[in-house]
């Protein structure tokens, strides 16, 4: 394919690297894809292999309503070229499509995304006003109108929606789910999220204090590092360098205590540990940070560190600062935790965080939605909520109860029971999930029983009391004597 010279009708003028950024977030934003679909014409780009791969983009979506993922793109580049001789061209798209999925930089897309749509919405009116020139001449008036409106709403976010029977095909599409797992089958299966949390959606755990919230991000987090997913891991609560240790802990399995007299039994424990993602943990005090806090830092960590979060976790969301301030503490909870939506959603990753349950759900044997503190907005934003339950004999052999309450992704109302070391941050499902259902009634029946005993116990001592004063034994609980 020939490379076309810059010009004001093409993304020339833009240079390369801004062209290879149109298409990196046509792949990545589905949503404004959808916009550009009206607009954009392969002739836009100056660059061959980008107007090549965007030809394929668009042919698919023509055929299918749905947009190839990364690695169907390659595929369907590949199958294009097999025939052909442009070793060239083929190098330059597999060096491309390599390039982003190494280095997936997004922080400048909304700029590029801005840029690109107004460059193809104005082409489209110069278009248009071009046309009304010939009608004019053709004493074709009416048309004018039409042809300018019409200029001006393309591009438009598309709200025609899905049609059932002509989209068909569209509903038998693999998604394009990126997903970072928990590390913990039980939650990561299919039936519950599918192999993780996805980019662009929010998790939370909630519990009341003291409980383990804090351990369970903690393992989030280091699983993640496990399957070699960079994170990015806020704290609000606890200094930088304590909840390093705890990561610590949790992959050398030493207590917490014991990380700082073990220096180079924990060097050695990573030198054994290949493949691990990269770790970032960032302290900011209480109620101090808010979403534009950390999207400034995120920015700055590609910038002079070339660090780009696979995952976010933010410990926790209850405790930060919303960009707008309210009378009630609850409005301004919802508003932190739309905002965190709209930040994974707009650099395309995960994020987990952490709420508070309220004090009724301290002798909870399961937290739901209701027990969740000041603002129930919060758990509406969420796509996975999952709750930890300890009451106090629980915590002292180290149990508790794992519930999903609600879950966008997969089944919800699924009880897990759980083992939780707070010494080395590691939770572990001790078992397949039990019906929430059949967990009441086992309860409800063995507190029956611990009064049916109770009451037995006391019976028998008062027969036996009665029986030592007068050496008679009496009818108790209206038997015979």
């Amino acid at each position: 394919m020939s490379i076309n010279a810059p010009s004001s009708e093409s993304f020339g003028s833009f240079g390369k690297p801004f062209q290879e950024r149109v298409v990196q977030a046509l792949l990545s934003d589905h949503s404004w894809s959808q916009q550009m679909m009206e607009v954009l014409r392969p002739e836009y780009f100056d660059v061959g292999h980008l107007r090549f791969l965007f030809e394929l983009y668009s042919k698919h979506y023509s055929m299918y309503k749905s947009f190839p993922s990364l690695q169907l793109l390659a595929t369907m580049a590949r199958d294009e070229l097999k025939e052909g001789n442009d070793e060239v061209l083929c190098h330059q798209i597999v060096a491309y499509l390599q390039g982003i999925r190494s280095n997936p930089n997004v922080n400048d897309l909304p700029y590029v995304k801005d840029r690109s749509l107004n460059f193809c919405r104005n082409q489209a009116l110069k278009e248009a006003l071009e046309e009304a020139v010939d009608l004019t001449r053709e004493e074709r008036y009416e048309e004018i109108v039409g042809r300018i409106k019409a200029a001006i709403t393309v591009g438009t976010p598309n709200t025609t929606g899905h049609d059932f029977f002509e989209d068909f095909e569209a509903r038998f599409q693999v998604e394009d789910r990126t997903v970072v797992p928990t590390g913990i089958p039980a939650l990561d299966a299919r039936e519950i999220m599918n192999g993780g949390l996805g980019k662009g959606e929010i998790g939370i755990i909630i519990s009341p204090t003291g409980v383990g919230k804090s351990h369970f991000l903690v393992q989030i987090g280091a699983n993640a590092m496990r399957a070699g997913k960079n994170v990015l891991h806020y704290t609000f609560e606890l200094r930088e360098n304590k909840v390093g240790i705890r990561y610590d802990s949790n992959f050398c399995g030493i207590s917490a205590t014991d990380v700082p007299t073990e220096r180079d039994y924990v060097k050695k424990k990573y030198e054994g540990l290949k493949g691990l993602g990269r770790l970032i943990i960032k302290e900011y005090p209480t109620n101090s940070a808010t979403v534009v806090t950390l999207r400034a830092h995120i920015e700055k960590l590609a910038i002079t560190k070339g660090f780009i979060p696979d995952v976010i976790i933010v410990d926790y969301a209850d405790i930060m600062r919303s960009t707008r301030q309210y009378d009630s503490l609850r409005h301004e909870q919802k508003l932190v935790y739309e905002e965190l939506r709209g930040l994974a959603m707009d650099i395309g990753i995960p994020v987990w965080s952490a709420s508070q349950s309220n004090r009724d759900s301290t002798d909870s044997d399961v937290v739901g939605l209701d027990k969740i503190s000041e603002a129930f907005g919060k758990a509406m934003v969420c796509d996975f909520i999952v709750s930890l339950s300890r009451k106090p004999l629980q915590k002292a052999n180290g149990l508790g109860n794992l519930f999903v309450p609600k879950n966008r992704l997969g089944k919800d109302g699924v009880l897990f029971p759980v083992r939780l070391d707070t010494a080395r941050s590691i939770l572990e499902v001790l078992d397949n999930n039990i019906d929430l259902e059949e967990f009441q009634k086992t309860r409800d029946n063995s507190m029956k029983q611990l009064l049916r005993d109770t009451w037995n116990e006391l019976a028998e001592d008062r027969l036996i009391e009665r029986d030592g004063n007068d050496g008679s034994k009496k009818a108790v609980n209206g038997g015979e004597e």
